[in-house]
């Protein structure tokens, strides 16, 4: 029996050869391109995509991704282009037009229509002496050593390096027009991306009795019912002034029993964790996130201005609430 699994690696093999060639060869031409996009922009004109067939579904996902990072992109359908829906098209726009050979017929087509209009036209081929290269005014090159397709026919290995250029250019441009996190929120109100860049950390923290808190003098015994009344993995603990200064979880009364026996009656200043990890109140939902996932944590303490702890982020409910 044939092992799958063997021309599953074959694949991406052959594929990541392709995104090294593509990647070697990229040159001052990307840095061009990028500028002219970020012109193009600035002037509020719009980066236009067009391909036809694989490249066009590809094409479809690099104006998505420069949609939703700032940038202004459309898809413009080669043959619906020559029945009416050139109106998209403007003076000032940059055009990005895929085709791996270079001479898709409905794109070359396309081409004197488009030259009607004052724009650049940037190209992703594998041909640069292509009709479609030949009139460009910038050209990318895709091309890659071959397909992933055993007979080296069905695009595969070219439409991946042609997607992650796609990917390549929308982040480059991102940052070259100083794109942020708050201006990606703005692009995604909804799912779990505009969840975690709109909300606050007061939004989805639990208060009051759901967030355990105890002096630094309590034992360990009485922190646990502390932490069993809160549902709860953990207890921050607090100087006598109330400010953070340190947290005792599950996992430490373990270990702690493990190395010392009995730890009941000690108080949490002889065993908990100094300088735990924490976020203020008033950050963004996704910076909570990003320490979950940074510091393989279970449980994060909430604090405010003075250092008080007002809540508890706990990484359970982060499905819930639909931020993971």
């Amino acid at each position: 029996m044939p092992s799958h699994l063997r021309h599953a690696r074959e694949v991406f093999r052959v594929e990541r050869e392709a995104l090294r060639a593509v990647e070697q060869r990229l040159d001052a031409s990307f840095d061009r391109v990028v500028d002219l996009a970020v012109e193009t922009l600035s002037r509020r004109n719009k980066l236009v995509v067009v391909g036809i067939g694989k490249s066009g579904i590809i094409g479809r996902k690099i104006a998505a991704t420069l949609s939703s990072t700032g940038s202004t992109a459309v898809v413009l359908e080669p043959i619906d282009a020559l029945h009416g829906d050139l109106g998209i098209v403007h003076d000032g726009d940059m055009v990005l037009a895929l085709s791996y050979s270079g001479e898709s017929d409905e794109l070359i087509n396309l081409l004197p229509a488009l030259r009607r209009f004052s724009l650049r036209i940037v190209a992703l081929t594998a041909s640069p002496k292509s009709l479609l290269a030949r009139h460009a005014d910038l050209v990318l090159d895709v091309a890659v050593p071959r397909e992933a397709c055993p007979f080296n026919l069905a695009p595969t290995a070219s439409t991946t390096a042609t997607l992650v250029l796609g990917d390549a250019l929308a982040m480059a441009i991102m940052r070259a027009r100083g794109f942020r996190e708050r201006d990606f929120a703005r692009r995604h109100p909804s799912g779990a991306i505009g969840r975690a860049l709109l909300l606050r950390v007061s939004d989805v923290m639990r208060r009051d009795h759901r967030n355990p808190v105890a002096p630094s003098t309590m034992k360990v015994k009485e922190a646990l019912l502390v932490m069993t009344r809160a549902k709860s993995g953990s207890v921050a603990v607090t100087s006598p002034t109330g400010r953070l200064v340190g947290v005792f979880t599950d996992g430490d009364l373990r270990r702690r029993m493990s190395a010392d026996g009995d730890v009941m009656g000690l108080p949490l200043s002889k065993v908990m964790t100094r300088k735990p990890v924490c976020v203020r109140e008033d950050a963004l939902a996704v910076e909570a996130v990003r320490l979950f996932h940074e510091r393989n944590i279970d449980d994060l303490i909430v604090v405010n201005a003075r250092r008080h702890p007002v809540g508890l982020v706990d990484s359970q409910d982060l499905p819930r609430l639909k931020l993971l």
